[in-house]
């Protein structure tokens, strides 16, 4: 699987934004995937994972009810859209596809990807 991020950029406080993550490969409807971000001198963390049917969404705390991820499997494409940013939102988000397939349960933990695309800048600026 190979990941491809893009849609970040510079946006002010209070702003929008939506970024996309294109996947190659044919198992990738069948993993977990998600966004994570790394803010700089930060470690990466965790901001929002998607089931591989859709049908179950984890959040953050600082993500919950301003984030929203989706997925549409027939286009092999995840989505992060991003509203009301704070400047604490600035960072490189990185989409990420879970090791395996098939995982019956949702998680938060960096460790259970195994696929990283390679990271879109957002930067919001107060």
């Amino acid at each position: 699987v190979q990941l491809q991020a893009s849609g970040g950029g510079l946006v002010q406080a209070g702003g929008s934004l939506r970024l996309s993550c294109a996947a190659s490969g044919r198992t990738f409807s069948s993993r977990v995937s998600g966004w994570f971000r790394q803010a700089p001198g930060n470690e990466r963390e965790f901001v929002a994972t998607i089931s591989w049917g859709g049908g179950r969404r984890y959040y953050s705390d600082s993500a919950n009810g301003r984030f929203i991820i989706s997925r549409d499997n027939a286009k092999n494409m995840v989505y992060l859209e991003m509203n009301m940013l704070n400047p604490e939102d600035t960072a490189v988000y990185y989409c990420a596809a879970d090791r395996i397939t098939g995982r019956n349960y949702n998680t938060r933990y960096a460790a259970d990807f195994g696929y990283w695309g390679q990271g879109t800048l957002v930067t919001v600026s107060s």
